[in-house]
């Protein structure tokens, strides 16, 4: 498995600068959405953290429109967290699918373990419901959030994870930055301990899940 291990510090410099991606989505356009990726190839799959990351003490709404507390409803289970939206074009959706298959390669009672959390970066468009739609074509078990921007950036920023509020482009497209890294929590401590970045593939997802559901380094 390819990994690295930071010291405290360079960690937290790491998590801070690993890649941003601006989506587009069009409005009623005909034209394909915008999107920019930034280049990054230093970056490798899973990242170790010498200082592991707090889980965020994020009180979110659920796809059913109930309240989520996010440290209550996965304190000791293995978690992994990524912040995106369900208009985003490519990077978004392709994370969610490789864990989603990845996690189908675990046993009945792994997969019962995991607890995989998608927190929008676009609650304004990211309804309950829309959220619901988007990842029961996914994966049903994924738990999709949304609620106050402000408050899901507060709660992204504690990890390393920098999003900013969706703008318009001068072509009137809907364009959203946000960081793509994947974070996963340790059953054993809750704590953050691992980084994902978007060139995490499949195979190395469907490696590395049954370590983290029992809190061990990928």
């Amino acid at each position: 498995m390819r990994k690295k291990t930071f010291a405290a510090t360079a960690a937290l410099l790491a998590a801070a600068s690993l890649t941003l991606t601006a989506c587009g989505s069009g409005t009623d356009s005909d034209k394909p959405p915008a999107t920019v990726v930034s280049e990054d190839t230093a970056q490798q799959a899973a990242t170790v953290l010498d200082k592991p990351f707090e889980k965020p003490d994020l009180v979110l709404t659920d796809t059913q429109g109930k309240k989520y507390d996010l440290r209550e409803q996965t304190a000791g289970s293995p978690t992994l967290i990524y912040f995106g939206y369900t208009h985003c074009p490519d990077v978004c959706p392709l994370t969610m699918n490789n864990i989603a298959v990845a996690k189908k390669q675990l046993s009945k009672a792994e997969q019962d373990k995991l607890r995989i959390v998608f927190v929008t970066t676009d609650p304004e468009r990211d309804t309950p419901a829309t959220l619901g739609t988007w990842l029961k074509g996914i994966d049903s078990q994924i738990v999709g959030l949304t609620g106050d921007f402000a408050t899901i950036q507060a709660g992204a920023r504690t990890l390393g994870i920098s999003i900013e509020p969706p703008t318009k482009d001068k072509d009137g497209k809907v364009v959203s930055t946000h960081g793509t890294q994947v974070v996963a929590f340790s059953p054993k401590t809750d704590a953050g301990y691992v980084l994902y970045g978007e060139d995490a593939t499949v195979d190395d997802y469907t490696k590395d899940l049954p370590k983290l559901v029992e809190g061990e380094n990928p």
